[in-house]
């Protein structure tokens, strides 16, 4: 075997998370020891993994779920580098899990050697401990202006020799056009490693689209390697906040009379907001994403998630109307809870000399404690108990609490409190708390009763594990039942087939 494939994509958010997913499934239920990799991501979505010195480092949490798909633990080396945008003109960089510089556009250039061979290394150490490595591109390889240097898409494919596959989302329109375009603006070199097409989220008569897969075969010499369903079970894990509609999953009905009603701020510089999929994931539970304040007056349980910019969002909350909606929220007495950056958002004050440089400033004043954001990033996998059971999380944030001594929601398993709680408002820095299947339970069950939502009764059999893993079994079968994976097998074994068509132009 080559070892290695390439998925790349017409746009962000055309399926190529999910499809590396689906692809390392399939190879994974035929015995083939496989890893999933993405050079450089950039997303505020993260998840902490422990490193080889037992060390908590971040990586992309789409990368965390592919190697779920692959039944192997998640490893800083399946995202060497990831970017997480603060604004819409810098990134902090995190490199093979630590974060080491704050990059702009202007600056990126000086750094990208680095961060290059970092990547390179740790594709070609993955590469002798696993039979393939499924790499993940990063938006469009046909970022023409940003080929010179790339060492995420075709700069990677032509670094490791991989036989590359492109996806388009065909729900977005255009998708044969966009197949053409991304080959078509590529220097010959890169052409030559593209090897076919892949359509996703296709609904709808697939003999009146067969056509269409004839004639961009014909187009460009590349054949269209399977058309993937729209399927509504494939929405957790997203990478990018593009992934995300208004409503969150597709809940079963209540397990009791009433449905309960959660609505997530969907910050600008949203972090996290993967924390609401496992409440999404219970029977009866509604989970809507909003930047309206008459939802957030409409909601059982307000939410407040992490966010790579805490102070800069809540200024954000207070222009948008959004901060009085919220507080106006908790003063009826339903449940406020806050995660990471939004459980600082409800201080009384937040002191911020990182992340903002905008010193001190007034918090929501919803939870007795005072936050100052240190040097030092704190990334930890964490376990305690909370509301009387177990709970475990994953901790990254550069805010403290340092002053107040309230009420915890938590605490970790030697003792020490976690997090606020003062009636009806809760605070946690800990990520992934939801997806512990008890404490879930008991707090939606104490966030009803606060709500008067007496008619809703939590199902007593989610297991929020499992809702994953079906869904990472579901892209699977799909990969399986709507690939051609004969093909597949030929690139993985064989790399890119040789005597491919050039498509002019190419790239100037």
């Amino acid at each position: 075997m080559t070892g290695g494939l390439l998925i790349a994509g017409t746009t962000s958010d055309a399926g190529k998370s999910v499809l590396t997913a689906g692809i390392c499934r399939w190879l994974h239920r035929n015995g083939v020891r496989v890893a999933p990799f993405k050079a450089q991501n950039m997303s505020n979505n993260s998840v902490v993994v422990l490193g080889p010195d037992n060390r908590g480092g971040e990586i992309g949490r789409a990368q965390a779920m592919q190697a779920a798909a692959c039944g192997v633990p998640a490893d800083i080396r399946f995202n060497p580098v990831l970017l997480k945008p603060g604004s819409d003109r810098s990134s902090q960089v995190v490199l093979l899990g630590e974060a080491v510089d704050t990059v702009t556009a202007g600056n990126y250039r000086s750094l990208r050697p680095r961060l290059a061979e970092t990547a390179y290394a740790a594709l070609a150490d993955l590469r002798t401990e696993y039979d393939v490595v499924v790499c993940e591109g990063a938006g469009s390889p046909t970022e023409i202006n940003l080929r010179d240097g790339d060492f995420v898409n075709m700069g990677l494919a032509r670094r490791f020799g991989l036989p590359t596959v492109v996806v388009g989302d065909i729900d977005r329109g255009g998708v044969f056009a966009a197949f053409f375009g991304t080959l078509a603006l590529l220097a010959p070199e890169d052409q030559e490693l593209v090897a076919g097409f892949v359509i996703n989220k296709f609904r709808g008569d697939l003999g009146l689209l067969r056509p269409g897969l004839d004639m961009i075969t014909a187009a460009t010499g590349r054949p269209v390697h399977g058309v993937l369903p729209f399927h509504l079970d494939v929405w957790l894990d997203a990478e990018d906040s593009l992934a995300y509609g208004r409503v969150l999953g597709r809940p079963g009905p209540p397990h009791g009379s009433e449905w309960l009603r959660v609505a997530v701020v969907r910050l600008p510089r949203v972090s996290n907001a993967t924390d609401a999929e496992a409440l999404a994931a219970e029977p009866g539970v509604q989970v809507r994403l909003t930047i309206e304040p008459s939802e957030i007056a409409d909601a059982d349980l307000v939410v407040l998630p992490g966010s790579k910019a805490t102070v800069s969002d809540l200024a954000w909350l207070r222009e948008t109307g959004l901060a009085d909606a919220v507080r106006a929220h908790a003063a009826t007495g339903k449940p406020l809870l806050g995660i990471c950056g939004g459980f600082q958002m409800l201080a009384e004050s937040i002191h911020d000399e990182v992340e903002s440089g905008r010193g001190t400033v007034p918090g929501l004043g919803l939870l007795p404690v005072g936050i100052t954001f240190a040097a030092r990033k704190t990334l930890a996998r964490s376990a305690g108990s909370a509301l009387g059971t177990a709970v475990g999380g994953y901790e990254i944030h550069h805010g403290q609490v340092s002053a107040g001594e309230p009420e915890p929601f938590l605490h970790y398993i030697d003792g020490r409190p976690e997090g606020a709680v003062a009636g009806n408002v809760y605070g946690t820095h800990w990520h992934g708390a939801f997806e512990s299947d008890e404490f879930r339970r008991r707090f939606l069950t104490r966030a009803a009763a606060q709500a008067g939502r007496r008619g809703f009764t939590v199902a007593p059999g989610t297991r929020y594990a499992a809702v994953r893993e079906r869904a990472l079994d579901v892209l699977g079968d799909l990969v399986e039942e709507h690939l051609d994976t004969d093909a597949l097998w030929r690139l993985i074994e064989k790399g890119p087939p040789a005597g491919l068509p050039f498509v002019p132009p190419g790239a100037p």
